[in-house]
């Protein structure tokens, strides 16, 4: 994911998922056989008695290098959205827009992002119920512009090792007051029936994901990758077999 001379942008929201990024990108740099930068980028979203001085001073108190985007995404998304409809989605494609552009503009090489195993997992559950895809999202990707390249480092660390670490290490966690406490997202959903599964049958949600690694494209159905259709020539082929039950019924 790294690699020597990068420029890491690591986006800071406060969460116990980004603060155990950086935790460790920090403790990677020291023992890493390349060299790289870490900067920490928050992006301000201006909500409502939004504690400003935590991460500025949780990172000055650790020493790394930080920025601070301000931009009034919440106003935006408050305007936008009609009251009971899920906010999610609009302030994701404002955030990661910003964020995008603020590492291209400054040349960051890498944008490292604190999704974990699960994260991966109810995205995939996403896709497939309410896109009719089947996709996730990957450790490494290119932006679909081509102009930035965007990392995972916890994409196979479950969310319940993350907690952990979050409470072992004391984070000053800044709760999510515009999205994450909506209750009737589809992702809580999905993340409730993912728990239930795993209550039901520990492993599964590991078998799950592990699937997303072990992918057998031949074995699906896109027709973009494989030419499904018979050839012409297979018209009396196919006759015999759309004929033979009727001559065993006989």
């Amino acid at each position: 994911m790294i690699t020597e001379r990068d420029r890491v942008m690591v986006c800071l929201s406060g969460g116990k998922d980004s603060y155990t990024m950086l935790d460790i990108l920090l403790d990677l740099q020291l023992r890493a056989p390349v060299q790289f930068e870490l900067t920490a980028v928050n992006l301000d979203q201006k909500q409502p008695e939004f504690p400003e001085h935590v991460l500025p001073d949780y990172l000055k108190k650790i020493g790394v290098s930080y920025y601070i985007i301000e931009a009034d995404t919440y106003g935006i998304v408050r305007a936008k959205i009609p009251d009971g409809k899920t906010m999610c989605g609009l302030c994701s494609r404002l955030r990661r827009g910003i964020l995008y552009r603020y590492a291209h503009e400054n040349g960051f090489t890498k944008i490292a992002l604190g999704h974990h195993r699960e994260d991966i997992v109810e995205t995939l559950f996403l896709n497939m119920f309410h896109g009719g895809k089947l996709k996730a999202m990957p450790p490494k990707l290119r932006s679909d512009d081509g102009r930035n390249i965007v990392i995972r480092p916890l994409a196979y660390c479950c969310e319940s090792d993350i907690e952990r670490y979050a409470n072992i290490r004391e984070f000053p966690i800044i709760p999510c007051n515009l999205c994450g406490s909506q209750m009737n997202l589809e992702r809580v959903k999905i993340k409730k029936m993912l728990q239930k599964w795993e209550a039901d049958r520990p492993g599964r949600v590991e078998n799950i994901f592990r699937s997303i690694r072990n992918v057998a494209p031949s074995q699906l159905a896109d027709r973009n990758l494989f030419d499904f259709e018979f050839p012409a020539d297979w018209n009396d082929e196919i006759s015999v077999f759309k004929i033979a039950p009727k001559m065993q019924m006989q």
